[in-house]
């Protein structure tokens, strides 16, 4: 069997925990040129006799490339090895100068988009995958503030839309965010701060005491006109009994009232 020459710059590139295998081409007159990636963790080469384990993604492959992602599952050193197959021809295999670790992946800040929607602020990151965690930091700018009261949320996955708290109208805030790998214990650096104007005014003083004194004059009509309300309903159901004044003028003296107990009394009479 004839024998390819083994690939060529054969090298890892991770960038926010996306793993990604790429070489050289190889050219074979005539053939379509196949690659085969495989892979050894520390498990494997400890307790597994050095066994190598074909790549899920890229064994075969006509790629220059293998995302081996799904292959790294521990943060533990992993060697990994390429060989290139053309018809009836094989190479030898090209090894990784040195074993890769996930925990050396570039971490990126996240993107993110920050708009005004009503008085809230909202923020969407980019989904970088279930294993990062965001921290999103916001604040309202003052000029020539020296410190800025920073308010911080923590967002558990990005591609969702973050609401973040009643902001004042009319005033400026900023939002920055960085991401967070809890398997790898490590985080980026913070995104550039994005500022937002909300829309609207503060009210002025003087129009705030008014709409205040306002409120309270009119708490005070409708307590008032609770109360007559309920000295209308009292006498209308519970009238107090009073004899008209031409009753009274009109029973005689010692003529006898009628009481409620169905006896009768009778007047005294004024002596002579």
């Amino acid at each position: 069997m004839s024998v390819l020459p083994a690939p060529q710059n054969f090298s890892v590139r991770s960038t926010n925990m996306k793993h990604l295998l790429m070489w050289s081409p190889m050219t074979q007159p005539g053939e379509t040129v196949f690659y085969f990636v495989e892979y050894q963790g520390e498990y494997e080469s400890l307790y597994m006799s050095h066994i190598w384990i074909p790549s899920s993604q890229c064994s075969p492959t006509k790629e220059l490339e293998c995302d081996v992602t799904d292959d790294i599952t521990a943060t533990v050193p992993y060697n990994f090895r390429v060989m290139a197959m053309a018809g009836s021809q094989t190479s030898a295999w090209s090894n990784l100068e040195h074993p890769f670790n996930r925990n050396t992946t570039v971490l990126t800040p996240p993107r993110m988009k920050v708009t005004e929607h009503g008085l809230h602020l909202v923020v969407e990151l980019e989904d970088l995958g279930p294993q990062f965690e965001f921290l999103v930091v916001y604040w309202r700018r003052e000029p020539g503030a020296a410190a800025q009261k920073e308010h911080v949320k923590v967002v558990r996955s990005g591609d969702i839309p973050v609401h973040l708290e009643t902001m004042e109208p009319g005033a400026m805030y900023c939002v920055k965010a960085q991401a967070l790998v809890k398997a790898i214990g490590r985080h980026s650096a913070f995104s550039q701060p994005t500022c937002v104007e909300m829309q609207g005014e503060s009210l002025p003083l003087a129009l705030a005491l008014f709409a205040f004194v306002g409120f309270m004059l009119i708490l005070v009509v409708v307590l008032l006109s609770v109360w007559k309300m309920g000295q209308l309903l009292r006498y209308s159901c519970c009238p107090t009994v009073v004899l008209p004044d031409t009753l009274q003028h009109g029973v005689g003296q010692g003529d006898s009232l009628d009481l409620p107990s169905g006896r009768s009394k009778s007047r005294p009479s004024k002596a002579s």
